[in-house]
């Protein structure tokens, strides 16, 4: 009789059809709304989501505030988005996931600057130097080894997908941050 060989490592998570997480259909919504330039009514839908992970103890409220600030400022709701921003950065600040932290950061000052908000993103980047621990530099640094293309939206939850954000569970899959579905 053959003895299978245990699986270390790697954790065991479903990829068959029938077995992916099901997707809030307001995950899915504000997603769609965001795509289609609703910035006002997709932050509502994020910050609903956000509000909800939260009370939870979620590991995707920071996530969706992040989403929701975001929302709020392509909206022109700066100020707004702004709070919600750090909101989203406090939570992973307060988990302690630093990587996490200085990647977000990151990428945040990067869109702030984009939008020509300097004002807001110096402030934000402050914010940033004074909660990372002592010696982390803002920009995470960019993995030397490149990752396999994703789609550009997640199929289940139409979230925004970016290689470099990600969990990679294996060579060629992906989980979806935002809703935690494998992405090929």
């Amino acid at each position: 009789m053959f003895r299978r060989r245990p699986i270390v490592g790697r954790p065991l998570r479903p990829l068959r059809r029938g077995l992916l997480p099901q997707v809030p259909p307001l995950l899915q919504r504000a997603n769609q709304l965001l795509a289609s330039g609703q910035y006002v009514q997709a932050a509502e839908a994020f910050e609903s989501l956000a509000d909800a992970a939260q009370s939870r103890g979620g590991v995707r409220a920071p996530l969706l505030f992040l989403q929701a600030g975001r929302a709020r400022i392509l909206a022109g709701e700066t100020a707004a988005g702004l709070a919600r921003l750090k909101q989203g950065l406090s939570l992973l600040a307060a988990h302690a996931d630093w990587p996490g932290l200085q990647r977000v950061g990151g990428r945040v000052l990067t869109e702030l600057n984009e939008r020509g908000l300097v004002r807001e993103a110096a402030e934000m980047e402050a914010w940033l130097k004074a909660t990372l621990p002592a010696g982390s530099v803002v920009f995470a640094e960019r993995s030397a080894t490149p990752k396999p293309q994703l789609p550009t939206h997640c199929p289940s939850c139409g979230a925004a997908l970016r290689p470099d954000e990600v969990e990679w569970l294996d060579e060629v899959t992906a989980e979806c941050a935002y809703c935690g579905s494998p992405v090929r």
